[in-house]
Parts: structure tokens; C-alpha cells; sequence
């Protein structure tokens, strides 16, 4: 029996069957930890949501921004985007019952040795806070503000009963799925270039954490440019498959990597 996390999928579904491979993944007792971004921009994102939906309990994903993103235009929120590749799950027979396993997928994945995120925590966040907002915004997702929830992270929320907990809800959102590097005050910088490139006073949020305190293994995605990090606790694993790089695997306890270079057409070029 083995446990692998493996990084942004991205819709590529080829990829992922020889990392699979490669790894002899069995599902009767191997387990996968999937760190968002399923979909969007490869060419088989509908694939790769049947594959995860069909292995049930063997395989634990958390929601990542392109997956955010896909739900917000299933309830028609936002309009497609140049780059989109998201129309045949849209298009399928058997959409409702994928994307409403989506949409009850975690934003933080917790058990002995392991925490899951798509992107990453806010620095001034304890674990104790991270873990208490991430169950706040899933029940929303997961609950009767789905709808409104999505809306608010594509816009300013407005006036109302529930501002403050909506507005707390879509900065957790954002923070979970969106965040590379960030200032000294904690406010998110945006940038998807190498954590070099980043603007001055804009720093890696792995390196900001102030609070947050584990024996666990961190892992974390979303973040293409910085490719494969390791520090000693806090692992990033999205190595660019979908813009031609490669799909990482990592396996535990003993950390140790499989990559397997992209099969699948890489995207015209790096975005959000």
C-alpha cells in the first residue's frame, strides 16, 4: 500500500494515465491526494472528473481556482475565457453528478502527516484558523449560498445582513486558491512569475508564515513558475504538465518523486 500526492492535473488526462502507470498505481490499495486544479486548459478535463469522481474514497482532491472557476460558469456566473477547455464538461450527459462531486470537494485536506491546499495560507493565519475558515467556506459551497458564494468571489460583495461573514468567506476563498506570494501585511500580491520576478516587496507566502506551526508535510500547487519546492515542511508540486512541463507524483512517507513529462497539448501560454 502506498499514498501519492500529485500536482496540478490540469485536464491532462494522458499525462496522468502514464504517471499512473509509472507509479503502478492500484486503486484497490494505493491512495491519491490530488491538490486542485483538476481542470481546465488541458484538453481532457471531462476525463480526468470521471476518473477522480470513480474512484471514491481512494482519491482526495481539494478545490483549486480553475475548479472554482468551472463551477461558477455551471451556474452561469462567469462567461467562458479564451483559454477555457471546460465545454465538454459543461456539454455532458453526466455533468450534474461530476460537478456536484466537485463542488463538495475540501478547500483543506487534514489527517496524520499530511495537510492539503491548493495555493497557500495567509501568513498571519494559525493552523487552527486556516482549518476554521477553510470548514467555513466549504459549508457555503456546499450548502444553500453555493450560488451567491461563487458570485462574491467573482465580485465585491455588497451591502447587507452578512456582509462581514461573506466578505470573510471570499477572502478565505481567495487566499486557498489564488495565493502566490504576498507583502509583509499579508495583502495578496498578483503574480504567477518565478517568486525572482515577483514585484519588490512581494515574498513567497511560504516564507511569510508567521504563525503557522505543524508537524505535518504541507503540499500545495498552483504556482507553475516555482516548479517542484521542497523546504521541511512546506512541498510544492505543480511542475507545469499542462504548459509542457511535467506531472508530479510524490510518494509517502518516503517523499520520493516520479515525473512523467507532458503527452498532452500543452496550452498556448501561462495564465491565472
Amino acid at each position: 500500500m502506498a499514498d501519492y500526492v500529485i500536482g496540478d492535473i490540469h485536464g491532462c488526462f494522458e499525462t496522468l494515465t502514464a504517471l499512473l502507470e509509472r507509479i503502478k498505481f492500484d486503486s484497490r490499495r494505493d491512495r491519491l491526494f490530488l491538490v486542485g486544479d483538476l481542470v481546465n486548459r488541458g484538453p481532457g478535463s471531462l476525463p480526468v472528473l470521471r476518473w477522480a469522481q470513480g474512484l471514491g474514497d481512494r482519491v482526495t482532491a481539494v478545490l483549486g481556482n480553475h475548479d472554482c472557476h468551472l463551477l461558477a460558469r455551471w451556474q452561469g456566473l462567469r462567461k467562458k475565457k479564451p483559454l477555457d477547455t471546460l465545454e465538454d464538461v459543461l456539454d455532458a450527459p453526466d455533468a450534474e453528478g461530476l460537478l456536484q462531486w466537485l463542488r463538495n470537494r475540501p478547500l483543506l485536506h487534514e489527517e496524520k502527516g499530511l495537510i492539503l491546499v491548493h495555493a497557500g495560507f495567509h501568513p498571519a493565519w494559525s493552523l487552527d484558523e486556516a482549518r476554521e475558515r477553510a470548514r467555513q467556506a466549504e459549508a457555503t459551497l456546499q450548502g444553500k449560498g453555493f450560488v451567491r458564494t461563487l458570485g462574491d468571489l467573482s465580485s465585491s460583495v455588497r451591502p447587507g445582513r452578512d456582509e462581514q461573514r461573506r466578505r470573510r468567506v471570499q477572502k478565505t476563498l481567495k487566499i486557498l486558491t489564488l495565493t502566490r506570494t504576498c507583502t509583509k501585511k499579508g495583502e495578496m500580491c498578483k503574480h504567477s512569475g518565478s517568486p525572482e520576478e515577483a514585484p519588490p516587496g512581494c515574498i513567497p507566502w511560504f516564507q511569510m508564515s508567521r504563525r503557522w506551526k505543524s508537524d505535518s508535510l504541507l503540499f500545495f500547487g498552483h504556482w507553475a513558475a516555482l516548479g517542484l519546492y521542497k523546504s521541511k515542511r512546506v512541498i510544492g508540486l505543480d511542475t507545469g504538465c499542462v504548459w509542457g512541463g511535467s506531472l508530479t507524483a510524490m510518494r509517502l512517507p518516503d517523499l520520493k518523486v516520479f515525473q512523467e513529462p507532458s503527452r498532452d497539448k500543452p496550452a498556448k501560454k501561462k495564465g491565472h
